[in-house]
C-alpha cells in the first residue's frame, strides 16, 4: 500500500502529463531529438514563462517525432517516424496530400535453421480509411483481397533481392493504409514506406530503394498521376529501383511500342532515386545499428568437395538435349544421392547439413558458365529460339470460347464464359473502379508438376500471374458501350516448364476470339531471361547473355524473369522480376528487342489458326439485349419484392438486371431469348400500334364476341365478325376463356378503345390481292437494343433457322394451312397487278423510303444478300428493312453473302417478317 500511494504522489507522472498536454510545447525541439529517455529543464522545453513550471527529471521518456519532407513531380512527400508503432523494428508513416500509409518490419529472434528467407509482406486497406464501416455481415475485414494480395506482391518483389546471401531469419511487412483520399494510389506509397522502414531497422538490408509511378496523355508523362489521371493514361508503370540498378518493372500499357516504352523508363529511374536521400537523413537521424545476424552460408570446403563428385555428371546430363523436364529432373535427383552417399561414407555431417544448398549451387554454376561461354542452353536451342508452339481454338463448342495452347512442355487450357452487366465483379478497394466487366482467373494445379497439393483459398502466385495476363488482354477488348457483357477468361495450367502467365496471354487471346468478342487483334506473351557474369571484387557485370522464352530450369538458375505482353503494334503488360541485388537499365531496354522477335514468332501461330472473331452462330452463343421502360413498367415488370422477376428467370434460364429504367436481358441463345421477351412484353406491353400484332388471352366470351387480354393487361374487344373469314354464328365455337391467341389490333379511338382481329392472323383460303394487301401487315416490335457476341450472325442449325419455319402460335383444335413461300394467282389477277405495277402514283418522299409498314404484297425491290444460313436467306431490303427467302431445294452453293437479286414480297411470316420469292430475269 505504501508503495501505490507514493506512486501515486509521484511528481514525474504529473509534470510529464501537462509537458505533453500543455499548448506551448517547442515543437522543433521534440521533433529534432533522440527516441528513448531525456533529460530536459523547464527552460529548455517550454518557449514561454509560466508559473511554478515543473522540471523534467531524467529518465522521463518523451515522444520524439522526426521527419523529412521533400517534393516528385509536384506532389509534397513527408516520411514521419517516432509517433506511432515505436516497438516495430521499423515504422514510417509516408504521407502524399491526405492519403497516410503505415509500414512496419519486424524479424524473427534466435538462429535460423531453413535454406530460404521466410519473407512475409501484408498490405491492408481497411474501410476506417475512407470513413465507411465494412458491408459485411461481421461488420468487419476479412480475408486479404485480391488488390491486397497484388499490392504484397509489388512490396516484396523489389525489396526481397536486396537482403543478404544466407540470411533467413523470419522477417515480415506490414504495409496499412491510414487514410485515403481516393486521388492517390497506396500501393507505391507502401514500398517506399517500408524501404524507410527497412532503413530504420536493425536487419541487415542493402537499400534503400526508390518506387514511381509513370502516367502518359496525349504523348507527355506524368510523374506520380492521380488516380482520375490514370484511367485517362494510356500506361501505368510503377518502376523500383536502387541508385543505379532496376529492381522491378510493373506495367498495363494500350499498345505503347517498344520505343516510348523505354523513354518511360529512362525518366522513371531518375525520378525514382529522388526518394534515397530522405531515407538516408531519416535513417542517419532515427535509424539503429544493424544488428549482426548469423548468415547460412555453404563453405568454399564444401562446394569444393561437391563440385568435385557431381560436376562431371551434372554437366552429361545438361549437355544432353534429349533429356525432358521430369527425366533431367529424376538424373539429377539421382546424382545427389549419390553424393550424399559419398559424404557419408566420409562423414562429413558438416557438409551433408547444406547438401540441398550446395548441389543447387553447382548445378547454377556449370549451366551458367555453359550459357555465357558456349551460348548453349539446356535442351539445345540458340538464343533467341522459341520452343515449338502449338495452338488450337473451339475445342469445346459446348462453351462460348476455348482454346488450347502449348509452347514446348508448357500447355494452358483457356475458357471463356460472357454474362450479363450484373455479373460484374464489385471491388471493395480504397481506390479505382467499383466494377470490374472483365475478369481472368488463373489456376495452377499440382498436378501440372506432378506433385501432390492442397488447394486452399486464394494464392499470391496465381493472383498475380492471373491479373499480369487480364491486363495484357484488357487493351484490346472493345469499349463497354460496344460490347456490354460480362467476361470471365478461366486459365487451368494443364503442364508447367516456365512462362504459364504468358501462355495464358496467349490462349486467352484465342478464346476470346473464339468467343465471338471483336479483339483488335491478337496479345502473345513471351519471357526473356539472363545469365550474367560479375566481377566479385566490383559486382559490376562483366558479361551476360539474353535468353528468349526460358524453361522453369533456366528462371531458376537465372538473374531474371521478364515477361513481355503485346500485340504487333506494341506493348500491353510487363512484369518484371530478378534474383540479383539489381541489373542495369540498359541490359533491360536491350531486352525489348528479342522479346518482340520471339512475340511475333509466336503471333505468326495463333494468327494461322484463328485471326478473326467467330462470325458463325450455334446454339450456345449468348444473346444480350437492352430495353428501355418506365418506373411503373419497371415494378410491374419485377412484382412483389422481385417475384415475378425471379419466376421468369426460372421458367426461361434467362438473366435480368434493372438498372436506372434500363432492363438487361442475358440469354443463352436467341430462342430463350425470345421466350424471355414475349413473357415480358405480356407483363409490360409495349406501345399499341395498328397492325400490330400480340400475343393474349381470352378472359371472356360475350354474344357478340371476345374480350383479350393482351400487352401488359390491356384489353382489347374481339368482335365476332373478326373471329374467322367464314361466317361464325357462336363465339363459342371458335374461342373459348382462358384460350391463347395472336391477335391484329385494326383500330384504335380516342378513349382508348381497342379492336382486335383474328382473322387478319390467319391465311385466307380464297382471296384477292387487294384483300391480301389491306388484311396482311408486317410485325413491328419495340426497338430494343440487341448485341450478340457473333455479330449476331446465326449458324446453320434447327433453334437458329426457326425464324424461316415460324408460324402463328394459336391452339391445337384451330386448323389452319401454312403460308406457301410462293403465292399462286390467276390470270386476271396477274394483269390486275401488271396493270397497278405499270401505272405507279406519286409518292412522297418518306412514302418512296421502302419500310415495314409500306411494305406490301407484290412489292418487288432490289435486295441484297445478308446471311446465308441452311434452309434460305436473310435479304437486305434496303433502309434496316431485312427478309427472308426459302430455298426450294437444299442446295445453296450458288448464293453468298453480297449477291444481289430482285424479289417480290409474297407474304408475312407470324413475326411480321416478309417472305420474299425471288424474280427471275426475263
Amino acid at each position: 500500500m505504501a508503495s501505490m500511494a507514493t506512486r501515486a504522489r509521484n511528481p514525474l507522472r504529473s509534470s510529464f502529463r501537462r509537458l505533453l498536454t500543455r499548448r506551448s510545447l517547442n515543437s522543433h525541439a521534440v521533433w529534432c531529438g533522440r527516441l528513448g529517455f531525456a533529460s530536459f529543464s523547464s527552460s529548455s522545453v517550454l518557449s514561454d514563462p509560466a508559473p511554478e513550471p515543473s522540471p523534467v527529471s531524467a529518465g522521463t521518456k518523451v515522444l520524439e517525432t522526426f521527419r523529412e519532407e521533400f517534393e516528385i513531380g509536384s506532389r509534397l512527400i513527408t516520411l514521419e517516424t517516432g509517433k506511432i508503432a515505436r516497438f516495430a523494428n521499423g515504422a514510417v508513416v509516408l504521407g502524399m496530400d491526405e492519403t497516410k500509409v503505415l509500414s512496419t518490419v519486424a524479424s524473427s529472434k534466435g538462429d535460423a535453421v531453413r535454406d530460404f528467407l521466410p519473407l512475409t509482406v501484408d498490405y491492408q486497406e481497411k474501410q476506417f480509411a475512407q470513413g465507411l464501416i465494412p458491408s459485411t455481415f461481421m461488420r468487419r475485414e476479412g480475408a486479404p483481397k485480391e488488390r491486397e494480395l497484388l499490392c504484397g506482391r509489388l512490396i516484396d518483389r523489389p525489396i526481397r533481392p536486396l537482403f543478404p546471401a544466407g540470411f533467413y531469419h523470419e522477417v515480415q511487412v506490414t504495409a496499412s493504409v491510414l487514410s485515403s483520399d481516393g486521388n492517390q494510389d497506396p500501393d507505391v506509397m507502401a514500398a517506399n514506406a517500408t524501404s524507410a522502414a527497412l532503413m530504420l531497422s536493425d536487419i541487415p538490408w542493402g537499400g534503400p530503394i526508390g518506387v514511381i509511378r509513370i502516367g502518359r496523355i496525349c504523348g507527355k508523362f506524368i510523374i506520380n498521376p492521380t488516380m482520375d489521371e490514370l484511367s485517362l493514361s494510356d500506361l501505368n508503370l510503377v518502376y523500383a529501383c536502387t541508385k543505379d540498378k532496376t529492381l522491378m518493372i510493373d506495367v498495363q500499357a494500350r499498345e505503347i511500342s517498344e520505343k516510348d516504352l523505354e523513354a518511360g523508363l529512362r525518366l522513371a529511374h531518375p525520378e525514382a532515386v529522388k526518394y534515397l536521400e530522405p531515407q538516408v537523413r531519416l535513417a542517419a537521424k532515427a535509424g539503429k545499428h544493424k544488428k549482426e545476424y548469423k548468415l547460412s552460408m555453404v563453405s568454399n570446403r564444401t562446394l569444393e568437395k561437391v563440385r568435385d563428385l557431381a560436376a562431371a555428371p551434372i554437366g552429361a546430363v545438361f549437355t544432353d538435349p534429349s533429356y525432358g523436364k521430369f527425366e533431367r529432373g529424376e538424373a539429377l535427383e539421382n546424382i545427389a544421392q549419390d553424393v550424399k552417399r559419398a559424404l557419408e561414407e566420409e562423414g562429413d555431417d558438416e557438409s551433408l547439413k547444406v547438401l540441398p544448398k550446395a548441389v543447387d549451387t553447382v548445378r547454377k554454376q556449370i549451366v551458367r558458365k555453359r550459357v555465357i561461354e558456349e551460348g548453349s542452353r539446356v535442351d539445345g536451342r540458340r538464343l533467341d529460339e522459341v520452343r515449338p508452339v502449338y495452338c488450337e481454338a473451339g475445342n469445346f463448342p459446348v462453351l462460348h470460347g476455348s482454346s488450347l495452347f502449348s509452347r514446348g512442355d508448357t500447355q494452358v487450357l483457356c475458357t471463356v464464359t460472357l454474362g450479363a452487366p450484373g455479373d460484374a465483379q464489385r471491388l471493395d478497394s480504397l481506390v479505382g473502379p467499383p466494377t470490374k466487366r472483365f475478369m481472368l482467373h488463373y489456376s495452377f494445379p499440382p498436378f501440372s508438376i506432378n506433385e501432390v497439393g492442397k488447394r486452399v483459398g486464394l494464392n499470391r502466385r496465381e493472383v498475380g500471374h492471373g491479373t499480369l495476363a487480364e491486363k495484357a488482354l484488357l487493351a484490346v477488348l472493345p469499349p463497354e458501350e460496344d460490347f456490354p457483357y460480362t467476361v470471365r477468361v478461366n486459365s487451368e495450367v494443364m503442364a508447367s516448364d516456365g512462362s504459364t502467365s504468358m501462355a495464358t496471354v496467349c490462349g486467352g487471346s484465342m478464346a476470346l476470339m473464339d468467343a465471338g468478342i471483336p479483339l483488335r487483334e491478337h496479345v502473345a506473351g513471351v519471357s526473356v531471361g539472363l545469365v550474367s557474369q560479375v566481377d566479385p571484387v566490383t559486382g559490376e557485370i562483366k558479361d551476360y547473355r539474353i535468353l528468349t522464352d526460358i524453361l522453369g530450369l533456366e528462371d531458376h538458375l537465372g538473374d531474371m524473369d521478364f515477361k513481355i505482353a503485346g500485340t504487333r503494334k506494341g506493348v500491353t503488360a510487363i512484369q518484371l522480376d530478378i534474383k540479383p541485388a539489381g541489373i542495369p537499365l540498359d541490359i533491360i531496354c536491350e531486352s525489348l528487342e528479342p522479346a518482340y522477335k520471339g512475340r511475333l514468332q509466336i503471333l505468326d501461330h495463333m494468327e494461322r489458326e484463328i485471326n478473326v472473331p467467330r462470325t458463325q452462330d450455334d446454339t450456345n452463343a449468348p444473346r444480350l439485349a437492352t430495353m428501355k421502360f418506365s418506373n411503373d413498367a419497371i415494378r410491374r415488370l419485377i412484382g412483389p419484392l422481385g417475384v415475378l422477376k425471379r419466376k421468369i428467370e426460372e421458367e426461361t434460364g434467362a438473366r435480368m438486371s434493372v438498372s436506372d429504367g434500363t432492363l438487361t436481358i442475358v440469354a443463352k441463345n436467341q430462342s430463350v431469348m425470345d421466350k424471355v421477351q414475349e413473357k415480358i412484353d405480356f407483363i409490360v406491353g409495349r406501345e399499341i400500334e395498328v397492325g400490330g400484332i400480340y400475343k393474349g388471352v381470352v378472359t371472356s366470351v360475350k354474344e357478340y364476341g371476345a374480350f383479350v387480354e393482351f400487352n401488359g393487361g390491356q384489353q382489347g374487344l374481339l368482335h365476332i365478325s373478326e373471329l374467322s373469314h367464314e361466317p361464325v354464328s357462336r363465339v363459342t365455337d371458335v374461342v373459348s376463356v382462358g384460350q391463347h391467341l395472336t391477335v391484329m389490333c385494326i383500330s384504335q379511338d380516342v378513349r382508348g378503345n381497342i379492336k382486335l382481329s383474328l382473322k387478319a392472323t390467319l391465311p385466307q383460303r380464297k382471296s384477292s390481292l387487294q384483300n391480301a394487301v389491306e388484311q396482311s401487315r408486317p410485325l413491328v416490335k419495340e426497338a430494343s437494343n440487341i448485341w450478340a457476341s457473333i455479330e449476331d450472325k446465326p449458324n446453320d442449325n434447327k433453334e437458329n433457322n426457326s425464324q424461316l419455319e415460324s408460324s402463328p402460335s394459336i391452339e391445337p383444335n384451330t386448323s389452319v394451312s401454312s403460308i406457301p413461300s410462293i403465292l399462286i394467282r390467276s390470270a386476271a389477277e396477274c394483269d390486275e397487278a401488271d396493270k397497278y405495277a405499270e401505272t405507279p402514283k406519286k409518292k412522297t418522299e418518306e412514302e418512296d423510303l421502302l419500310t415495314a409498314k409500306n411494305l406490301k404484297l407484290g412489292t418487288k425491290v432490289a435486295a441484297k444478300v445478308h446471311q446465308v444460313r441452311a434452309r434460305g436467306l436473310v435479304l437486305d431490303l434496303g433502309n434496316g428493312l431485312r427478309g427472308m427467302y426459302r430455298f426450294e431445294t437444299t442446295k445453296n452453293a450458288e448464293f453468298e453473302v453480297g449477291d444481289e437479286m430482285v424479289v417480290e414480297c409474297m407474304s408475312f411470316s407470324a413475326k411480321g417478317v416478309p417472305v420474299m420469292s425471288r424474280v427471275k430475269d426475263e
